[in-house]
């Protein structure tokens, strides 16, 4: 109903309803009043009821009692049975019980009606619903905040404000607000945030968040509007700086995005191979000291030897325990390239950068023997040989002459030693090979290689 709301009662044969605005009660059959520019409308039929406060007719208003029933086997004429009908009402009318059955029924309706109309008006609420930022006023029946926006159609999320809350009882007069939530991707300073806001601009959100916004870098503008599928902003708030750079520091306020941009911004060109203590795409912290490196560098090339290795092979010619070089290794040569760098005046540890091999290493291959050495030399098994032994070297089997040129227990030179089967250098052979070698030449050549201990074998 747009502009009258309207109760409908049934009552006997036909719909009586009231008019809230009108104050009018209708009924079909019954009229009490009438519409403006409506003519007066006579019942159709005489309405005999009489209040109590009013006088009785007079007699002679009463038409003569006529038979109500015509005589057997006569017509009926039409309009004699209207006037009987009309009499019979009007005896019926007389009877104070048949008033008051008629009154009765009316008085009804109309207390029930007007019962009714208090509750419809009392359940009615006129309320205010605001939803994000649009507002109505409306009529009501809801209980509460709930039933409300549901009737109304406004579906709330787990990010959504509502107030009063949800379930809270209604009454006429208040005031409902709605206010949806809006995902926002916040990067502030550097770190990412998933946040969610009721605000509807840039600037309340901020707000919201508690970002200091003043002197800030705002990759939106303040005004610009959430939808309710949010948005991504990224927010540099402004920072203090500290620049040290050729002996002088320099702090500035700045909201960029790197250090390299805040050195710039302090005045500061960076050149060559200067840097700076952090890297320069890091981003500047509140209170941060930066300092500037001045670099300046060259390279040096060096030499190094390549040790060469030794390669051994098993000889079975040769007695156990003799080795014989048969090839002399070689060492290589190594270029090194050596980068040098001078920070803020200041010689920097060399690093290398490059390597290159000028000359490889060539392996020296030894050979080792394998054959078992003899027990001992026919003739000379008696001699006592441990006697020589003390008397040329002490009985150390590593010993050499101060000359360097006779070593070993019985102080071979290298010349007897080789023609004796020996390898390497006698002082170090095995001392079992020593004293073998020993007797070889005893065989050839007596006690004379040995001239002033020789007389200790026979002693």
């Amino acid at each position: 109903m747009s502009n009258s709301q309207q109760y409908h009662e049934p009552y006997g044969g036909g719909d009586t309803y009231v008019d809230l605005h009108n104050a009018e009660t209708v009924a079909h059959g019954v009229h009490t009043g009438h519409q403006a520019g409506d003519a007066p409308r006579r019942p159709p039929y005489d309405d005999t009821y009489r209040p109590a406060y009013e006088a009785p007719r007079p007699p002679d208003t009463l038409r003569p009692a006529e038979p109500f029933l015509p005589q057997q086997g006569a017509p009926v004429p039409a309009e004699a049975g209207r006037r009987a009908a009309r009499r019979r009402r009007a005896r019926t009318a007389d009877r104070p019980d048949s008033a008051m059955r008629r009154l009765l029924p009316q008085a009804l309706v109309v207390a029930f009606l007007a019962g009714g109309t208090t509750a419809f008006v009392a359940e009615d609420k006129a309320v205010e619903l605001t939803v994000d930022g649009r507002t109505r006023t409306l009529h009501t029946f809801a209980d509460d905040v709930t039933e409300l926006l549901a009737d109304e159609g406004v579906p709330v999320g787990a990010h959504d404000v509502v107030a009063p809350a949800p379930g809270t009882a209604l009454t006429s007069g208040d005031e409902i607000e709605v206010h949806y939530g809006r995902p926002v991707r916040l990067t502030l300073d550097g770190h990412r945030h998933d946040l969610w806001t009721t605000a509807r601009t840039v600037e309340a959100a901020l707000e919201q968040f508690g970002v200091r916004a003043d002197g800030a870098y705002l990759s939106l503008a303040r005004t610009r509007r959430i939808g309710r599928e949010g948005l991504a902003l990224d927010v540099r708030t402004e920072r203090s700086v500290t620049v040290l750079a050729d002996g002088r520091a320099r702090t500035i306020r700045t909201n960029t995005a790197t250090v390299r941009e805040a050195v710039e911004q302090a005045g500061i060109t960076l050149r060559g191979e200067d840097t700076t203590s952090v890297p320069p795409g890091s981003f500047p912290r509140d209170g941060q000291t930066v300092t500037v490196l001045r670099i300046t560098g060259g390279k040096e090339v060096r030499e190094e030897p390549i040790p060469f290795a030794v390669r051994r092979t098993e000889d079975p010619a040769l007695f156990r325990g003799t080795q014989v070089v048969e090839r002399a290794g070689q060492p290589g040569l190594r270029r090194i390239t050596y980068a040098l760098r001078t920070v803020n005046g200041v010689r920097q540890k060399p690093r290398r950068i490059g390597t290159e091999v000028v000359r490889a290493a060539r392996d020296q291959v030894v050979k080792v023997g394998t054959k078992p050495l003899p027990t001992s030399a026919r003739g000379t098994d008696g001699l006592n040989w441990q006697g020589l032994a003390a008397c040329e070297s002490g009985g150390r089997p590593d010993a050499v002459d101060p000359s360097g040129t006779y070593g070993g227990l019985y102080q071979f030179d290298h010349r007897t030693w080789h023609a004796l089967g020996g390898s390497g250098r006698p002082q170090d052979a095995p001392a079992a090979e020593q004293t073998l070698r020993a007797k070889k030449l005893y065989v050839r050549r007596g006690a004379s290689p040995w001239p002033h201990c020789g007389a200790r074998l026979h002693g």
